[in-house]
């Protein structure tokens, strides 16, 4: 993909979040992003069929560690678009914008495995047989 539909799909994303699109550099295929309060990160974009997958960073301090999940994410198996690494960025962002992060799908899954243990049928039937 040319690096203008690039800046396209990202000038996009942004209108449905909190990021703007602060810059976009197609010599170096960048595109840095900032949110308030002071959430910021840049996205490497591949050249054309050259097989490389994008890359997120931070300069920040404080952002660089919430964008674990995010790089993790991208070196997985399989190709990404730009808009999925985006919304997975969005999504390891939310704690430090302020929002909720119920709907992302690691913590969904955490939650989950943790429900389905049963800690509270087995302390009842305890407490019943020390009777």
């Amino acid at each position: 993909m040319e690096f203008q539909q690039l800046a396209d799909v990202a000038e996009k994303w942004c209108s449905s979040t909190p990021f703007e699109l602060i810059a976009a550099e197609e010599t170096e295929r960048r595109m840095d992003f900032y949110a308030d309060p002071g959430v910021s990160f840049y996205v490497l974009c591949p050249d054309n069929g050259c097989g490389d997958s994008f890359h997120v960073w931070s300069e920040s301090e404080d952002c660089l560690p919430f964008l674990q999940l995010a790089q993790d994410y991208i070196s997985s198996c399989g190709k990404k678009t730009l808009h999925e690494v985006l919304e997975k960025v969005f999504k390891s962002f939310r704690p430090l914008l302020g929002l909720p992060d119920a709907d992302d799908d690691a913590f969904e899954e955490y939650s989950a495995d943790v429900e389905e243990e049963e800690p509270e049928a087995d302390h009842p039937q305890m407490g019943v047989s020390q009777q």
